[in-house]
């Protein structure tokens, strides 16, 4: 079993910055992908952002590139969303995901990831 823990969500105004975080804790997996995903009211959920330990490689979604960075702390276990210049269309709540799988390169599906935090609410202002 693995365990999410999300913190950072919050309410600001657009042009602002949040960082999110998410520490996994439980069993150990030899290689892993530890991703972002997002949904706003009414919408689909939509892949965000993710780091593969296997291939240490990141992939984003083109509506987040350039200002979103993600980042990782393998020995922690934990990963980092750091979002500059928000927009209100980012309004979103935010989950973090792991995907156990061996993989050289993130995958955006969500059928690939296994575990789910709860989802930590972000609101940006006009």
């Amino acid at each position: 079993q693995v365990q999410l823990v999300e913190s950072g969500g919050g309410l600001v105004q657009a042009g602002g910055s949040l960082r999110l975080s998410c520490a996994a804790s439980g069993r150990t997996f030899s290689s892993y992908t530890m991703g972002w995903f997002r949904q706003a009211p009414g919408k689909e959920r939509e892949f965000v952002a993710a780091f593969s330990s296997s291939g240490r490689s990141t992939r984003y979604a083109d509506s987040v590139k350039g200002r979103f960075t993600i980042s990782r702390d393998n020995a922690k276990s934990t990963v980092y969303l750091q979002m500059n210049s928000l927009k209100p269309e980012d309004t979103a709540v935010y989950y973090c995901a792991v995907d156990p799988g061996t993989r050289y390169y993130p995958s955006a599906s969500e059928k690939m990831y296994e575990y789910w935090g709860q989802g930590t609410q972000v609101t940006v202002s006009s």
